[in-house]
């Protein structure tokens, strides 16, 4: 497993060293190489990260999906506050994979086959710098030299540097991208591996500071495989009941950023839907209620006025959330809700989306992008970060009802129908 580079070792980097250790977590986890179906290294950080903390115990299913959730107690607790029946489990999810390359066969003493498993647009492979992380020995480089159409996945020929050799590297190891360990510049994340990593660091970081809280005994963690190659992980988990019946489920994302829409250092999304699906509007709701007390709004109903259009009554709210659709692409909250969970999702706005530089101009065809295409980092805000542990804190001890949009058109009608009334 590589080591983060720390901040204090680039010489471009504006950020002190960081000492906490959910940033910790975050520097470490990112900086993991993975791909679906292997997920193996991400999986044995969290195994460490769950024995260090005796009350919490961790499962995983016949998928090979893990659960984390509060260990029973030695005995019965006898003046302990029990959570309230009823209170149904709430789930907060993330997956353990990004786009990655698989190695599939040794051509010869430096040449390998992979497949590619994860969405990025053809351009970006073209002479693409990857990094090969065989079952034993130090990481070797190399270079994609060829790209063709694959079922399921596409197949990719990797030329392994001079002075490099395949006698290490085994069918099932990982490639990816070759791109620096992750560091913070600037108050953002650079990393190899946002998506979905970063969340799985604000999930454990929110369980870290609800495991000894007797009101958020329900809040479980589920880390899901083989997400990039069609919630492979999460259709799985819904299969077998992982989750049982009746589970509310936050799925935790970082999804492409539009800077005029969703900007990074906005604030965590409430993500109320994808371009598939429109999640749970009664969780969403809920959701945003939380988001909306942390930043001490008030939901208001439909027509009424905000002060904030008032320049004088303009202030910077001390919590920063947003609330949007993100339709760049699909997220395991569609899956959820599909088998029968009310979900909802959580993200985090992602620059680089899944490591493409230039995303935009390529897919707008402008051929200068096109022909210079390249990867790069995936990049988050640090605040933004932190925005969603604060919302999953609040939500595992405060998440409850929020008003229906009937309830709320019944409110309006009561107080205003009067306007209707002949004169």
């Amino acid at each position: 497993m590589p080591s983060p580079r720390h901040p204090e070792h680039d010489s471009h980097n504006q950020q002190t060293q960081p000492t906490s250790a959910h940033i910790r977590w975050l520097l470490e986890l990112t900086s993991i190489p993975t791909a679906a179906g292997r997920e193996q290294r991400v999986i044995h950080w969290i195994k460490k990260w769950v024995a260090q903390r005796h009350n919490l115990a961790l499962r995983a299913d016949d998928a090979g999906n893990l659960v984390i959730e509060r260990a029973p107690p030695p005995t019965p607790p006898t003046s302990l506050r029990q959570t309230e029946p009823g209170i149904p489990p709430l789930f907060i999810t993330a997956h353990l994979d990004h786009p990655a390359f698989v190695v599939e066969r040794i051509i010869g003493p430096s040449v390998i086959e992979t497949t590619f498993r994860g969405g990025v647009l053809d351009p970006y492979f073209k002479a693409a710098r990857v990094i090969v992380y065989a079952h034993e020995g130090e990481p070797l480089r190399g270079t994609v030299t060829q790209k063709e159409s694959g079922d399921p996945f596409p197949r990719c020929l990797v030329d392994l540097d001079d002075g490099c050799s395949t006698n290490s590297v085994s069918v099932g190891d990982i490639a990816r991208w070759g791109l620096p360990d992750s560091t913070i510049t600037d108050g953002q994340l650079h990393a190899p591996a946002c998506d979905d990593l970063a969340a799985v660091a604000a999930a454990l970081t929110t369980m870290d500071r609800l495991r000894d809280r007797d009101d958020a005994s329900h809040v479980k963690l589920l880390f899901t495989r083989a997400e990039e190659v069609g919630f492979v992980g999460a259709i799985a988990a819904c299969k077998l009941r992982t989750m049982p019946a009746g589970a509310q489920v936050l799925a935790l994302e970082n999804s492409r950023s539009f800077p005029n829409d969703s900007p990074i250092g906005g604030g965590p999304i409430v993500r109320v839907g994808d371009r598939l699906s429109i999640f749970s509007p009664q969780l969403t709701a809920a959701v945003s209620k939380v988001a909306a007390a942390l930043a001490g709004e008030q939901i208001r109903s439909p027509g009424t006025p905000s002060s904030s259009g008032d320049p004088s009554k303009s202030v910077t709210p001390k919590y920063q959330w947003q609330r949007k659709l993100m339709p760049g692409g699909a997220c395991e909250a569609t899956a959820y809700q599909t088998y029968g969970y009310e979900s909802t999702c959580i993200c985090l706005p992602l620059g680089n989306y899944h490591n493409m530089a230039d995303l935009a101009a390529v897919q707008s065809g402008d051929a200068d992008a096109i022909a210079n295409a390249h990867v790069a980092p995936e990049v988050i805000s640090v605040s933004d970060y932190e925005g969603m542990i604060e919302l999953l804190v609040a939500c595992g001890t405060e998440l409850g009802p929020a008003p229906t949009a009937a309830e709320k058109l019944d409110d309006l009608y009561a107080t205003r129908r009067f306007v209707l009334r002949s004169t």
